[in-house]
């Protein structure tokens, strides 16, 4: 049982709501659904009775619930000395990252922050932006880099967070070269091929919100394949399969070697914001030092 489960089971049982809960584990509704039924597979059982308004846990659980308690205590505990342990002994700071910027950018931020603390040992991990939320905010990670659609509204609240824009990204859209003509004939007759990313996770939302609704008034749109990772759906653009929106960053070589075709003449972009996200609070020392290195001033991908 992760600990995070066990605080999603007493964020529900403590509020009597799902997105008040969903709210308080700073996730979406729709992502924190999905957690809550992970655990419920998990454990083999119904944990709530979703039939009573508020929700209450089912009696088998709420007579569990002290030792649910102190579970969660012990191990938040635990994983905080840990890693104050960790932090001390091997000087290590934890960075996780949304997929498509661990490949395109945490190799710029590693190596601007070693410009403050060249001894620092740095562990990077790859999430979506749902796990990369949590994982900060469980204190699992010491910064977050994400992205933001920009001119929305941040991912969390700010009286909780710090954040600074490191950089820009644009998703383009591209194809391999010798496939243009082919697709440029699919959109004289009104149709537009192409590699989709879920509608569950951050790109997915970000192609629809600024390209696929603009695009679906003036063409027949035919999603060929979906997939979350943008290394795979460049893959795909490679081998002609359809056109894919992939990070410049990720692309920009095989453009310039000719293999793939930039589509922005003919298609539109999706630009980014590329952000680093630190809970506030946050105490001095290399966590702090590091920040201020990343933060104070701008990085473009691809330029240090």
């Amino acid at each position: 049982m992760r600990l995070e489960w066990l605080e999603d089971i007493l964020a529900v049982a403590q509020t009597g709501s799902f997105s008040e809960a969903a709210d308080r584990r700073f996730v979406t509704q729709s992502a924190f659904s999905r957690r809550i039924q992970q655990i419920e597979d998990h454990v083999g059982v119904e944990l709530f009775d979703r039939t009573r308004k508020p929700v209450q846990l089912r009696p088998t659980t709420e007579a569990q619930r002290a030792r649910i308690e102190e579970l969660a205590e012990a191990l938040r505990r635990l994983v905080g000395d840990l890693k104050q342990g960790a932090k001390v002994s091997a000087n290590r700071i934890m960075i996780v990252s949304q997929h498509a910027l661990t490949a395109t950018m945490t190799s710029l931020i590693i190596e601007r922050a070693q410009r403050t603390a060249p001894d620092a040992f740095f562990r990077i991990r790859s999430a979506n932006l749902d796990e990369c939320l949590t994982q900060l905010f469980s204190r699992q990670a010491d910064i977050a880099v994400v992205y933001r659609l920009p001119g929305t509204r941040h991912p969390v609240r700010t009286d909780f967070v710090e954040s600074a824009v490191i950089g820009t990204e644009q998703l383009v859209p591209v194809l391999a070269a010798g496939r243009v003509d082919w697709l440029l004939a699919r959109l004289k007759s009104g149709e537009l091929p192409y590699i989709a990313y879920p509608a569950d996770v951050f790109l997915g939302q970000a192609m629809e919100r600024t390209v696929l609704a603009r695009l679906r008034r003036d063409f027949q749109l035919d999603a060929r394949v979906e997939t979350a990772l943008t290394f795979a759906s460049c893959e795909m653009a490679l081998a002609g399969v359809a056109p894919a929106w992939v990070p410049m960053s990720l692309a920009r070589r095989a453009i310039e070697e000719g293999r793939l075709a930039d589509l922005s003449a003919h298609l539109p972009a999706c630009d980014l914001e590329v952000t680093v996200i630190r809970l506030l609070g946050t105490p001095g020392g290399l966590e702090q030092q590091i920040w201020r290195q990343l933060a104070d001033r701008s990085v473009a991908p691809g330029v240090v």
